[in-house]
């Protein structure tokens, strides 16, 4: 039987549009900055997805930066834009964000994975202003922030806010205006697009100083020759990608969870009380090591992950659940994350899966 893939959050499938992108952009061979026909056409194919971008996630397509991804991206706004600000970090942001600035003050979480607003309200209040750098949906538990609220702080105290979009960015509606952000980054792969772009989107009149200059490329904002295929392979993502599927995909993530709680009394669902995002659960078995959890089912043919897929390969303690006070139990927590293409059998495989899984542990336990 054809293995059954529930990790999107490391890495969705590529979208039909997104190939069909790529292959055609693969044929144009002019440099965007060339300034003969060659060139121009390039140029014309890049400029056409930095609009479809705009239109898509309410930015001015001059306030679009390509970048490598969104590691790059979330770097280019916190050491671009951050000046002499102070840098205010969630508790649980992705390694990406919490290594680009690495001095930064963490912001606390409640049990639910959602960012403490009294907290930031403190951290606000005095000093020089912040930079305060929350994601819109956490990568490991879906959690989303309540980001009005965020803002509405941020603006009050004269802060700069950015947004880590990529996991919320295609499976929810979200645009710059919405969550109230001044950048907000995204990933081509995490929509079904290929790996190797992604974008940094700004408000009217931030322009973050380049981390590599390198030829003035990106209006002097990020230097090199733009990744043509992949970007336009990002775009048709992007126009794809259709949040309305939010509805299929929670009824499948609702039923997974029922039906997972029903066959074991003791597994938790982490951040169930929190506002989610429609395609990811994530599955508290105690006693049973992430680590075992994940082989198990890998051998059975479904592949689900452990926290964040950028850890070379490694399975270890979450310090996202451990942030939310999970404690010894961070260890034993898996995450499924629904694919745009999730099969309709996709529940009762992975409960049958998850269920054998279990069983083995229990027996090897007694």
């Amino acid at each position: 039987m054809k293995s059954l893939y529930l990790d999107a959050n490391a890495t969705e499938p590529l979208r039909p549009e997104a190939r069909e992108a790529v292959m055609a952009a693969l044929d144009l061979v002019g440099n965007p900055s060339s300034v003969h026909a060659d060139g121009r056409e390039a140029r014309k194919l890049l400029e056409l997805a930095r609009r479809q971008l705009a239109e898509r996630f309410g930015a001015r397509p001059r306030d679009i930066v390509f970048c490598s991804g969104a590691t790059e991206a979330n770097a280019l706004a916190i050491q671009g834009l951050r000046g002499t600000r102070r840098v205010l970090v969630g508790a649980t942001e992705h390694p990406a964000v919490l290594r680009a600035a690495p001095e930064a003050e963490l912001l606390p979480v409640h049990g639910d994975g959602t960012v403490d607003l009294a907290a930031l309200e403190k951290a606000l209040t005095g000093g020089e202003p912040a930079l305060v750098c929350l994601m819109a949906a956490n990568n490991e538990t879906g959690v989303i922030h309540p980001l009005s609220d965020i803002s509405a702080l941020c603006r009050d105290h004269g802060a700069l806010l950015h947004v880590d979009a990529v996991q919320a960015a295609g499976r929810v509606a979200i645009t710059l205006e919405t969550v109230g952000a001044d950048s907000m980054a995204i990933s081509g792969h995490k929509l079904g697009g290929p790996k190797g772009a992604g974008a940094l989107l700004l408000r009217p009149g931030l322009s973050p100083n380049a981390i590599f200059a390198g030829g003035g490329q990106e209006s002097g904002r990020r230097g090199g020759t733009e990744a043509l295929p992949a970007i336009a392979g990002l775009a048709a993502a992007v126009a794809a990608a259709d949040p309305a599927d939010a509805d299929r995909l929670t009824v499948l993530r609702d039923g997974i969870e029922e039906a997972i709680l029903d066959l074991a009394p003791e597994a938790r669902v982490i951040g169930a009380e929190a506002p989610r995002l429609p395609n990811t659960t994530s599955l508290l078995l105690p006693g049973v090591a992430a680590e075992m959890q994940v082989i198990a089912l890998d051998i059975a043919g479904v592949r689900v992950s452990a926290g964040s897929a950028c850890s070379s390969g490694k399975v270890a303690v979450s310090p996202v659940l451990k942030a939310m006070g999970l404690g010894e139990e961070a260890g034993c927590a898996i995450r499924v994350s629904l694919p745009w293409n999730a099969p309709l059998d996709a529940l009762s495989r992975f409960v049958e899966a998850w269920g054998a899984m279990r069983e083995r542990a229990r027996r090897r336990a007694a």
